[in-house]
This record gives structure tokens, C-alpha cells and sequence, in this order.
């Protein structure tokens, strides 16, 4: 009878050990979380202190001297960095060295550093940076669109329509953006080919 009380309190005793290695394991799950989500914060910080130096001549000694942190973050800004310089090629090579699951995460960071690009109107910009989101992101809607705005006003009718095509075909919201979408479509299949002029982006 005692030894199956010590065999039975050695049990709970093992039992208890289970559950406490169970919590530690499930804080440091958490503790990682955390950290991982500083660590995008971390990238974004990196990138206000990189935007001033995005450009062809001083991007690429900021990023050998101050290279952003080692997260998918960081490597979606570094992108973006590059893509605003017009260093598109760079860009890639960073999107490339991701695990493939992870592009499409730096690519939309690229896509939000790059939109108010879009938005300007500044095509001979735009249109790469939004083909580089398409690439890794082929239906991602907004950037089809204004890499399709950018390329029809740069005389680009074929890359413009099938961006468009492309846009409509993923959004079928009956709005602004899909009027201008149908508005240059028309114009690009007119046989006599129509002026080229920018329809205002809905508000």
C-alpha cells in the first residue's frame, strides 16, 4: 500500500514538472512574438532615418553603412529604399533572398512606400515599382492599376492594357477606379489613338 502512494506521489510530481515546462515553453513563444513584432518596428524606425538617402547617388552607402535589421520587415523596406532610388534590380535581390512565403509580405511594404509615388503622378517611377509588387503579387488590384495608369501615359499601350485588363479582372467594385480603368481601355483599343491624358483619381 505504500509503495503504490509513493509510485502515485511520484507521478503527480512528474505531472506538475509537465505542465510548468508547458507554460515556459508557451511564454517563450510569446516573448518571441514580441520580439518579433519590435523588430517591425524596428524596420520602420530604420526606414524614416533611410527615405532621405533613397535616392541613385547616396543609396547604396547608406545601406553598407547602415543596413536595416534582419526581418522580413527589414527586408521589405530595404526594397522599397532601393525601389525609390530606382535601383529595382536591388530591390529584388533582397525580395529574392526571402523565404518564398514571405515576398509577398516585403512586397507590400514596397507597395505602401511606393503609392504615394503612384499618387503624384510621377510615372517614370511608379511604373517599375508597381511591375516589381505585380511580380510577386500578380493580383494585387491597385498596384495593376496605377502601373497600368503609369505606363499609358508613358506611350506603354501594351503593358498599360494588360495591367488594366488585369485589374479589372481582379476588382469589381462599380467606381471611380474601375470608370478611369474602362476610360483608358477604350481609348488604348481605339483604332485612331486618342490623347493621352491622366482621368483624376477617385477621392
Amino acid at each position: 500500500m505504500n509503495r503504490s502512494y509513493y509510485i502515485l506521489g511520484w507521478g503527480y510530481v512528474l505531472a506538475c514538472c509537465w505542465f510548468i515546462s508547458r507554460a515556459h515553453a508557451a511564454s517563450s513563444y510569446s516573448g518571441g512574438s514580441a520580439v518579433y513584432a519590435e523588430a517591425t518596428n524596428d524596420a520602420a524606425q530604420w526606414f524614416r532615418r533611410a527615405k532621405p538617402y533613397c535616392n541613385s547617388v547616396e543609396v547604396q552607402t547608406f545601406q553598407q553603412q547602415s543596413p536595416p535589421p534582419q526581418t522580413v520587415g527589414g527586408a521589405g523596406y530595404q526594397a522599397a529604399c532601393y525601389a525609390l532610388a530606382g535601383h529595382i534590380d536591388d530591390a529584388r535581390r533582397v525580395i529574392d533572398k526571402l523565404p518564398a512565403a514571405d515576398r509577398y509580405k516585403a512586397t507590400g511594404i514596397v507597395f505602401e512606400v511606393g503609392h504615394p509615388v503612384a499618387d503624384a503622378g510621377d510615372d517614370r517611377s511608379a511604373g517599375p515599382i508597381m511591375e516589381l509588387v505585380i511580380d510577386y503579387w500578380p493580383n494585387h488590384y491597385m498596384a495593376l492599376y496605377h502601373a497600368g495608369m503609369a505606363e499609358y501615359m508613358l506611350g506603354q499601350r501594351e503593358l498599360a492594357r494588360h495591367n488594366l485588363r488585369e485589374f479589372q479582372k481582379y476588382y469589381h467594385e462599380q467606381d471611380g477606379w474601375t470608370q478611369n480603368a474602362t476610360e483608358v481601355l477604350k481609348r488604348l483599343d481605339s483604332p485612331s489613338e486618342a490623347p493621352v491624358r491622366r482621368p483624376s483619381d477617385p477621392q
